[in-house]
This record gives C-alpha cells, sequence and structure tokens, in this order.
C-alpha cells in the first residue's frame, strides 16, 4: 500500500486535502472518491496501480486535438471519481466496482515505450484521485522522454496541481457547464474550483477543454459565450470541444440535438479560434488558420498534418497553436 498525499489529522480523524470535497474520514472509512482510505492514523491510497482499463488510443480520443495530432498513446484508467455525475460517460468503472489488476509504474513505462506510444495518458475514469500513482510514473516518464496527459474533471485543490504541473504535459480538463448551480446539482461539485484549475494550467503545460452540451441543461447561448469569454481571457487558442450528449447512467434525457451544437459552436467561435465539435458523425474537426482559412489538420480516416511549417500557417505564416 501507498501513503496517500496531502492529508492532516482533526482528532482521530483525517482531512483529505486532496480536491475541494475535504473529505474529513473516519478510522477504517474511505472518502468520497472511495480511493483514500483511513487505515491506523495513515490515509493509504488504496487504489494504487490498480488498473481498469488500457488501450492504445489515438490522441485525438482524449480529445487534444492540438498535441502531437496523428501520434497514438498508451491511455490507462483505474476505478472511481470525486464527482457524481447523473450524465457519466464512463459510470461502469467510475461508479461500479470492477475487476482491476496491479501494474506498477515501472511497467506502465515499460509498456509505452514497447508500443512506441508518445507516452501515457491518465483517463476513463478520474485521474486525479490516482494522484500518487500519477506522480510515480510521471517522474520515471520525464526520465524516458515520455509526454503525461490528464483527462480529468478538474476538481483538485491547487497545492496538489501544482506538484503535478512539474511533470504533465497535456491536459484536456471538462468544464460541465458555466454555472455553480449545474455542478451543484447535477455533480456534485463546483465550477469556481475547476475555473482555477483551468487558470492555474494554462500557459505551464497545453490545455484543452471539453463540455458535454445536453440539451436544457447547459445549452443555453449565453452560458456558453460565458464559457467562451472567460477562456479568450486566458488564451484564445485553448481549443473548445463542445460533445453531444447520448442518455447514460442516471439521465435519460434525449440526445442533444445537432443543431444545437452547431450554433453554440458559432457562438463560441466569436472569442476563441478553435471549437469542435465531438460526438456528431461527419462534423468537420479539421483545423484551420484563424487568419487565412488555410487547413492546417486534416481529420478524417487518418489524421494529417498539411499546413505547418515551423509552428505556423504554411500560407499565411500566422502563428498556430499546435504542439509538434
Amino acid at each position: 500500500m501507498r501513503e496517500a498525499l496531502f492529508y492532516t489529522m482533526e482528532g482521530d480523524k483525517i482531512r483529505c486535502n486532496l480536491c475541494p470535497h475535504e473529505c474529513l474520514i473516519p478510522e477504517g472509512k474511505s472518502g468520497l472518491c472511495r480511493q483514500r482510505k483511513h487505515v491506523n492514523g495513515t490515509l493509504i491510497a488504496e487504489g494504487y496501480a490498480m488498473v481498469s482499463s488500457i488501450a492504445m488510443d489515438p490522441i485525438e480520443k482524449k480529445p487534444l486535438y492540438h498535441f502531437y495530432p496523428g501520434s497514438f498513446i498508451l491511455s490507462v484508467g483505474g476505478l472511481w471519481c470525486n464527482l457524481r455525475c447523473s450524465f457519466c460517460q464512463n459510470w461502469h468503472i467510475a461508479h461500479r466496482e470492477q475487476p482491476t489488476v496491479f501494474v506498477a509504474p515501472d511497467k506502465l513505462v515499460e509498456m509505452a515505450i514497447e508500443h512506441n506510444s508518445i507516452g501515457i495518458a491518465f483517463t476513463y475514469n478520474e485521474p486525479i484521485i490516482w494522484y500518487e500513482y500519477i506522480l510515480d510514473t510521471a517522474q520515471l516518464c520525464k526520465q524516458k522522454d515520455l509526454k503525461v496527459v490528464l483527462v480529468t474533471n478538474g476538481f483538485v485543490q491547487v497545492e496538489p496541481l501544482k506538484d503535478l504541473l512539474l511533470y504533465v504535459d497535456a491536459f484536456n480538463i471538462d468544464v460541465k457547464a458555466f454555472n455553480e448551480e449545474f455542478y451543484r446539482r447535477v455533480c456534485g461539485g463546483e465550477l469556481s474550483s475547476v475555473k482555477t484549475v483551468v487558470e492555474q494550467a494554462a500557459g505551464k503545460a497545453h490545455v484543452e477543454v471539453t463540455t458535454l452540451i445536453i440539451g436544457g441543461l447547459n445549452d443555453d447561448r449565453a452560458e456558453i459565450r460565458e464559457l467562451a469569454q472567460w477562456l479568450s481571457k486566458i488564451d484564445r487558442n485553448i481549443p473548445l470541444h463542445l460533445s453531444r450528449y447520448y442518455p447514460n447512467y442516471r439521465m435519460q434525457l434525449p440526445p442533444t440535438p445537432v443543431n444545437i451544437l452547431y450554433e453554440l459552436r458559432d457562438v463560441a467561435r466569436e472569442y476563441l479560434d478553435f471549437v469542435y465539435v465531438g460526438n456528431v458523425m461527419g462534423a468537420d474537426n479539421n483545423t484551420y488558420c484563424p487568419k487565412c482559412g488555410h487547413k492546417i489538420v486534416e481529420r478524417g480516416y487518418s489524421i494529417k498534418v498539411m499546413g505547418l511549417k515551423d509552428k505556423r500557417c504554411a500560407n499565411c505564416k500566422a502563428p498556430i497553436s499546435i504542439v509538434m
């Protein structure tokens, strides 16, 4: 077992300081995330290196469109989550017990090298609650020139995040809505904490943002305009992925109408240079130069970087924010 980081004793209980829930945990019990357990006065990272899912994925599946486009990355997940989103797309491992196998950090790095991966992506369930495993593995990745990616809900305290930022190359952060009521009622979290994480990570790592659009809940044009305005103040080059919701887990609302996704994309493009539509068959998710419209990356049956030269548009020489 691995001792967890970021906790303090309060009487005979432990206060976990990893995420904004700050669970106060009695002896023998776990926090809300079910990954961190109080055992004899010590907080244990109970799920350390216990892997539920592993695969070689296209980097675009994370989704990361501006980070080594066309590459593949070893993707790994564990169990549980520190939010309770009623629409969870990976609820089978985020909210249900599943078989796991132990994969030590050095073994995971070996697998990435063996499969010619650009690195390791911690994804599928919520990686933040796997904090110690990520930190140990990421340190080994840096020794082997492997990239480290987190696909996360961004619900973490600032101090733990700072340590991760020393090792993580790219984030895709879910901003599940741009209103606090949605976060409290639908996800059991808070928007303000996630906004802080996006703001802290941008500029220190490559950041892309995903919002799953649910008809009638977070598809208001004014809300998406506020989201895009906020992101543009950080960096208008941050890619925003607006993904189509389908019924899942405890939410059975109908799929979001496709026309809504395109309308919201157009709203967001008033402030952001790169906005993509996800989970929609046939959507044009190529990357175009925001200055001249020249095609930079073609995304079809294969991924082709065709219009980039020295990190600039090959046509008009405008700088393009793609990490290669």
